[in-house]
Order: structure tokens, then C-alpha cells, then sequence
């Protein structure tokens, strides 16, 4: 129905965390095999038996990094 991460957001993982980069409304045309691999899945129909869930009808694509352990924000400083 609507996102649950925010852009510049970090998530944490059993080990190290994600950061989302960004967050684009896409259409099922969109959803292609090329995509599909990109992601990690071995085709288009792996991706759906996962991604389709819930009963929104909206979809986004969510790119995100790994964030390894004790990785710090780059530009931050610690308070004086």
C-alpha cells in the first residue's frame, strides 16, 4: 500500500545494516527478467513468489546497499 523505508534510512540485519538509496513507484510492465536478475532471483517468477504480498495493488522498487558492521555515515561528525 505504501513504502515502509525511508530513502537514507539504514535497517539492521543479523550482521551489518541496508541503506536505502531510493524508492520509485513502478508499474508491472516494469517487472522484467532482466530486473528479476538484477535483484538476485534466478527469473521473474521467483521474484513475484516473494515481492507480491498484502493486499496493496502499488508497487515500488527499493534499491539498497550493504552496510557492513562498525561501518560509520560518511559527512557525520560526533558532537563536540
Amino acid at each position: 500500500m505504501r513504502p515502509h523505508v525511508r530513502v537514507g534510512n539504514r535497517y539492521r540485519m543479523e550482521e551489518g545494516e541496508i541503506e536505502v538509496d531510493s524508492i520509485k513507484p513502478i508499474g508491472f510492465p516494469d517487472i522484467t527478467p532482466a530486473l528479476a536478475r538484477e535483484s538476485g532471483f534466478l527469473g521473474l517468477v521467483d521474484l513475484l513468489k516473494v515481492a507480491k504480498h498484502g493486499k496493496g495493488e502499488d508497487i515500488y522498487l527499493v534499491r539498497f546497499h550493504y552496510v557492513p558492521p562498525g561501518a560509520k555515515r560518511p559527512g557525520r561528525r560526533k558532537p563536540a
